[in-house]
């Protein structure tokens, strides 16, 4: 039985990394949030880690909830169509909101994200990206919260995939080229 390991061809940001940066975001967080009621939402399934760990990571009283957004299906680049596969479960209005997202690349999934959710009414809304990829971004966002900027490449683990494949690394790596066939 092979070891999806030996599909990554380099380590990009090691599991010590991404702890260390959790803790870090988390205290930052706790900070500008502790007078606010916070409702962090994941953005499924690439955020799935990320938002797991950085809501253990924030000792204050505050609420989860998911939203499924597609742009890729199997593929390595964007479509650039977005698709709402999974709505929220709660009201947004009068909310202090901070999306949690895995992947900053085109930005065109989430700035389609930020216009649905700000025409819900939020008092406030922010985004916490644990991956921004540099020089690759295209929609203007800026995200408040930033765990590391990359360069432009397909990356996998910690809840990032490859058709549907390797969101269980602990670390964030690039697949090995003859992996995504080209």
């Amino acid at each position: 039985m092979r070891d999806i390991k030996d599909d990554v061809d380099n380590i990009i940001v090691s599991e010590e990394e991404i702890t260390k940066k959790v803790s870090e975001l988390g205290r930052i967080l706790t900070e500008d949030y502790k007078d606010k009621q916070l409702l962090c939402i994941g953005v499924l399934k690439g955020a799935l880690m990320f938002i797991a760990d950085l809501v253990r990571a924030i000792p204050l009283p505050l609420q989860v909830d998911f939203m499924a957004v597609s742009s890729y299906g199997s593929a390595t680049r964007s479509s650039g169509i977005v698709r709402i596969l999974k709505d929220l479960d709660e009201d947004i209005s009068g909310k202090h909101i901070l999306i949690v997202e895995d992947i900053l690349d085109t930005g065109l999934t989430l700035n389609y994200l930020i216009k649905n959710l700000k025409s819900r009414q939020p008092a406030s809304l922010e985004i916490c990206s644990l991956l921004v990829k540099k020089d690759k971004q295209t929609s203007g966002i800026d995200p408040k919260y930033v765990g590391f900027t990359i360069p432009d490449m397909f990356v996998v683990g910690y809840g990032l995939d490859y058709d549907e494949n390797y969101r269980n690394l602990k670390f964030v790596g690039e697949l090995k080229k003859e992996i995504l066939g080209s």
